[in-house]
């Protein structure tokens, strides 16, 4: 008889192929997925069925992912390297160029930066190193994940529980953590500064934490940062005057930023140097191409400029119009993100049908993006957003709620 006691302690993808095939098919057969698109104007495509719509999940929210500067900043890294990249591990060699971007990017984000070719290879680079105690002297923390905390982290459990104890916490349950944090000799803690689902962390809660029992914090920052936050600074690390050895910050720069990778803000050249060594998938012959960095270094100027500020103020205004039409569960909240609740991954994928058909693209979320029964339209806004297409988005939603007779 096969033994599998030991299996399927922090994942079970045969279950989940199962739970959700049927509901990526219809989404597939309703050509709300597996699209190949091509640009026709900002943030408005064309598809391979013929079809143009506005992009309505996108999370580039500030819009310079069609800024000229930084189109331009990326042909000009491929032009300065003189190749796309340097095909070794960046600890062995890497391009004068990337060394370049991330000093330009630690004295930005005022910490010790490392880029990654995303920030799923960050983490996955990152959460093992802290599992086995290689930041917290040699003392392998207990790893307790947020119930909510992005795919991108949870998927390394399996490799964490390899290293120490591993516990998924309920979402922003403070009192739960600090039980821990009293029971255990150290704690790290896993979760998003803002949820791709919408929400935000307890941050004066977990820095409480920190503060009074040396909680270590891994947070994920990717929907904050750029689009919030002095010079784009975030969610998170506003709330730290200095970046110390006990806090990590990962971060897409492919959204708000802009540009392309992922971004690690560490607080000691230590952890750098260990990630360079032992980072794994953030370091096998992974390294951003010269394109990536010229639009990173282009995106650092522009955060430099009163402009970033505009299109951080664009951006909530865009997000109090989108609440003033539509009440979702994420209302009066600054993130661009909202959710329409629908239920059932049928109803879902029926609303995002029509609304593809009528020129607008959004995501329908279903298991195991969200848990069953909890089916949604996911619907993020941008800085560089008309309002009357905001509104005319909105009208056409509000009918086929009313028509299929869902409540968000």
């Amino acid at each position: 008889m096969e033994n599998t006691s030991l299996t399927n302690k922090f994942s079970n993808y045969k279950k989940l192929i199962e739970l959700a095939e049927a509901d990526w098919h219809s989404a597939k057969t309703g050509r709300i997925c597996q699209l190949n698109v091509t640009v026709k104007n900002n943030n408005y495509l064309t598809d391979q069925h013929g079809r143009e719509f506005h992009h309505f999940c996108t999370t580039s929210y500030l819009g310079l992912d069609y800024h000229e500067d930084i189109i331009e900043g990326a042909i000009g890294g491929i032009r300065e390297a003189k190749t796309l990249r340097i095909a070794n591990s960046k600890n062995r060699c890497k391009l004068e160029i990337l060394e370049r971007y991330e000093l330009a990017l630690s004295t930005h984000f005022d910490s010790i930066c490392l880029s990654t070719l995303s920030c799923s290879s960050a983490s996955s680079g990152l959460l093992p190193l802290l599992a086995s105690g290689a930041f917290t002297n040699n003392c392998p923390p207990t790893m307790v994940f947020d119930k909510q905390s992005h795919y991108s982290m949870n998927h390394i459990k399996a490799s964490c529980a390899d290293e120490t104890e591993v516990i998924t916490a309920p979402h922003n349950d403070i009192s739960f953590i600090e039980d821990l944090c009293k029971r255990r000799k150290k704690v790290a803690y896993i979760g998003d500064g803002i949820y791709s689902m919408g929400g935000i962390a307890d941050i004066e809660g977990l820095l409480y934490l920190k503060a009074r029992y040396g909680l270590f914090l891994y947070m994920d920052d990717s929907h904050a940062l750029s689009a919030f936050g002095k010079n784009g600074s975030g969610f998170i690390r506003p709330h730290m005057h200095t970046l110390d050895d006990q806090t990590l910050i990962v971060a897409s720069l492919g959204k708000s930023f802009g540009a392309s990778g992922g971004l690690i803000m560490l607080g000691s050249k230590r952890q750098k140097s260990l990630m360079h060594r032992y980072g794994g998938p953030s370091n096998w012959s992974q390294s951003l191409n010269s394109a990536a960095i010229g639009a990173g270094l282009a995106s650092i100027k522009i955060h430099q400029t009163e402009e970033l500020l505009l299109l951080q103020e664009k951006l909530q205004v865009n997000i109090k119009l989108f609440d003033s039409l539509l009440h979702t569960d994420q209302y009066g909240t600054s993130s661009a993100i909202r959710l329409i609740t629908c239920g059932e991954a049928k109803k879902a994928n029926t609303l995002a049908t029509h609304l593809a058909e009528k020129g607008f693209f959004t995501s329908a979320v279903f298991f195991p993006v969200v848990p069953r029964g909890k089916a949604a339209i996911r619907v993020t806004l941008r800085s560089d957003m008309d309002p009357t297409t905001i509104i005319l988005f909105c009208s056409h939603l509000t009918s086929l709620l009313d028509k299929y007779e869902i409540n968000s």
